[in-house]
């Protein structure tokens, strides 16, 4: 029986594997995935493939895992839709339902095949046993209970589905930022990774920022300007493009920056190259005002994280390993009772 040490010592030594990849090897790994996904570029998966590795270092991994109980009253098979958004977004389900002892039937993102067959590979070349504990498919009907990621549509779909089991739905969520005027350049800056990361497609991205009224963008787009080389991604240049092309054409207000929008508007989720901001008079009334869009944020950002509840500028996306998508804590989930 492959015990807990066992599971945690295999993945360990992948996260030491991730952190001692070469460049060759990144660079035949990128390769293989931006040509199934032209989003996945060097630059993400490189910085994909370190945000595991940073995920699995010891003590952390295990001082985290030792919050929940070593293994399961009896192993389930728990059946996860996968994202595939950002570049191994999927990996954090499989640590969680491995880690607690269950078996893991996989409906892998096809926009994120390539990385996580990868890693799976490798998981199971320094661990052979979890190779019968890991399974791809495409139907998830043998499942004793579901975990999945989606819009807010395909969550009802999901809702509807999964209801007669045990099931853990995520839905749309993005990232909101802070800013006061009175945010250093250096600190701007940082908030630029917060936004352009990922080019926009994580749920820990910045897709709209609250400003005070009369709030100067200039500084903030000056300090922007070094993550003009997005515009080298065709992807990214032809979103660029045609919300431009809209914006122009309707006559909305807006800033642009030559390689990003700027819009006032109420919605939280932005297009790709697209920010939108709204106006607050009082920090008491926008604290209210984010209290009550709790279910909606994924991630609070300001300068050094000085509003309640917020990560500095550039941390969006380093989460830490406790950090679980939605605030739903996926192994308190998984090492309950499962049974129908």
């Amino acid at each position: 029986m492959l015990n807990h040490s066992a599971r945690l010592a295999a993945f360990a030594a992948l996260g030491r594997r991730l952190a001692a990849l070469t460049e060759a090897e990144i660079d035949d790994l990128a390769a293989l995935a931006r040509n199934r996904n032209a989003w996945f570029d060097r630059p993400n998966v490189a910085r994909a493939l370190a945000g595991v590795a940073f995920l699995l270092q010891e003590p952390t991994l295990g001082h985290w895992a030792a919050r929940y109980p070593a293994e399961p009253a009896a192993p389930r098979q728990i059946g996860v839709v996968m994202a595939g958004n950002i570049p191994l977004v999927g990996f954090h389900d499989l640590l969680c339902v491995l880690l607690s002892g269950h078996i893991l039937l996989a409906k892998l993102s096809q926009d994120d095949t390539v990385l996580m067959r990868w890693l799976i590979g490798e998981l199971t070349s320094i661990e052979p046993a979890l190779a019968e504990r890991i399974q791809l498919v495409e139907r998830l009907n043998a499942a004793d209970a579901f975990i999945a990621t989606g819009s807010n549509n395909t969550a009802r779909y999901f809702e509807y589905y999964f209801r007669t089991r045990p099931h853990l739905i995520r839905r749309n969520r993005t990232s909101l930022a802070i800013l006061t005027g009175a945010e250093s350049a250096e600190e701007l800056a940082l908030l630029g990774v917060d936004i352009f990361q990922y080019y926009g497609l994580g749920c820990r991205n910045v897709s709209k920022l609250y400003v005070p009224q009369g709030y100067d963008f200039v500084p903030l787009l000056d300090a922007l300007q070094p993550w003009q080389h997005v515009l080298n991604h065709h992807k990214y240049q032809n979103n660029y493009d045609y919300n431009k092309s809209i914006m122009l054409v309707n006559a909305v207000p807006h800033f642009d920056s030559g390689f990003l929008l700027l819009t006032e508007s109420a919605a939280l989720v932005s297009p790709i190259s697209v920010l939108h901001y709204g106006f607050y008079s009082q920090e008491i009334d926008l604290a209210d005002q984010l209290t009550d869009l709790a279910t909606q944020t994924q991630c609070l950002v300001s300068a050094s994280g000085r509003f309640a509840g917020s990560v500095p500028f550039g941390r969006a996306q380093q989460p830490a390993i406790g950090d679980y998508a939605d605030g739903v804590d996926t192994m308190q989930f998984l090492t309950a009772d499962l049974s129908d």
